[in-house]
């Protein structure tokens, strides 16, 4: 594919996501856009990314595991909350949100710098089940379980986002920005640093590269991913409780990395499709619906480890490849011998 045609679809699939929710009828267009149901579950889906991108460059990227992300997610959700109730901005609550999930993944990551893989994922699990206790617990800062209601939605140049599509506009941009930040630092020369990290962190340390700091710095950031998708998360949804922040949401985080493909840019948002949109799609079969999702999801973990972006890649490469029998007897120049062309192994 030409890289004029990636730039076209790509303007295409922007020019989607922003009118596609909206109704067009006033335009001449016969389209009457997404009921607020479909707009939520759309804007969902994009937190639930965002979330996940952290989670990619974590896994994905630096090597490591975490079982944490919900835990963050809930911290940046119930920092906004209460900073929103404080009477502060949306704006100062979403960077504050993601700032403070910033600063204790580096006090949670150090443990990262002793310890690697499944130990670093006991460690993550206890502070999420740590946290848990804490909001489940403390009601006089987060209501227990009973949570807190009454949310708002932000204001912005004096409009209310309070309608679903407003606010999925708001939620949209801030993806884009984000997506945008993690394209330029996996890119980046510590992009490189944190693949060389999972590759063989061994080889990684004898080219120079600081193995605990930029360690460290993955973990810190994909927390503040988690951070601000949960700042996005809790006016969206209007009421948080302790549920939405369980150790089960942190296995489903980590699901979606894996399934969409670990280590791939866009595999967080194709998880985050199966793990968000999916399960609508599939409402038709009633009662059957999970049992259906998690047969796919079993199936595909079986049968493809490297996830649907791999899945997608692999199809793609055999379809590009030439094969032997395609290929005539070609004659030699200069020589009069005759050469054939051989096939890739």
């Amino acid at each position: 594919m030409s890289r004029t045609l990636k730039i076209a679809l790509g303007v295409l699939l922007i020019a989607i996501f922003i009118v596609g929710p909206a109704d067009l009828t006033g335009f001449g267009i016969p389209w009457t856009g997404l009921k607020r149901y479909g707009t939520y579950i759309l804007t969902l889906w994009l937190v639930t990314a965002v979330a996940a991108m952290g989670v990619n460059l974590i896994v994905g990227y630096a090597g490591q595991e975490t079982l944490a992300q919900a835990a963050f997610l809930g911290i940046g959700a119930f920092t906004t909350t209460l900073l929103q109730k404080a009477g502060l901005p949306f704006g100062l609550c979403f960077i504050a949100s993601g700032l403070v999930c910033f600063l204790v993944g580096i006090i949670l990551g150090f443990p990262a710098l002793r310890v690697q893989k499944h130990y670093l994922a006991f460690v993550t699990l206890a502070f999420s089940v740590f946290v848990w206790l804490v909001i489940r617990n403390e009601e006089w800062l987060t209501g227990g379980v009973n949570g807190i209601q009454g949310i708002k939605r932000p204001v912005l140049f004096g409009i209310s986002l309070r309608p679903a599509l407003y606010y999925y506009w708001l939620v949209l941009t801030l993806t884009a920005v984000l997506t945008g930040m993690m394209w330029w630092l996996l890119r980046s020369p510590w992009g490189r640093a944190f693949t060389a990290l999972r590759e063989n962190s061994v080889r990684a340390e004898s080219l120079g590269i600081d193995v605990r700091g930029y360690t460290l710095m993955a973990f810190a950031i994909g927390s503040g991913y988690g951070g601000f998708a949960g700042a996005m998360y809790a006016p969206l949804v209007e009421f948080i409780d302790p549920s939405p922040f369980a150790l089960g949401a942190s296995l489903q985080y980590l699901l979606m990395v894996v399934a969409g493909g670990a280590g791939s840019f866009v595999g967080p948002f194709v998880g985050a499709a199966v793990s968000v949109l999916l399960p609508e799609w599939l409402r038709f079969a009633e009662g059957f619906y999970l049992i259906i999702f998690a047969l796919l999801v079993m199936l595909l973990m079986a049968f493809c480890p490297t996830g649907i972006v791999g899945l997608f890649e692999r199809l793609t490469t055999k379809a590009r490849r030439p094969h032997a029998d395609d290929k005539g007897p070609t004659l030699g120049t200069g020589t009069g011998s005759t050469t054939v062309a051989g096939s890739k192994s």
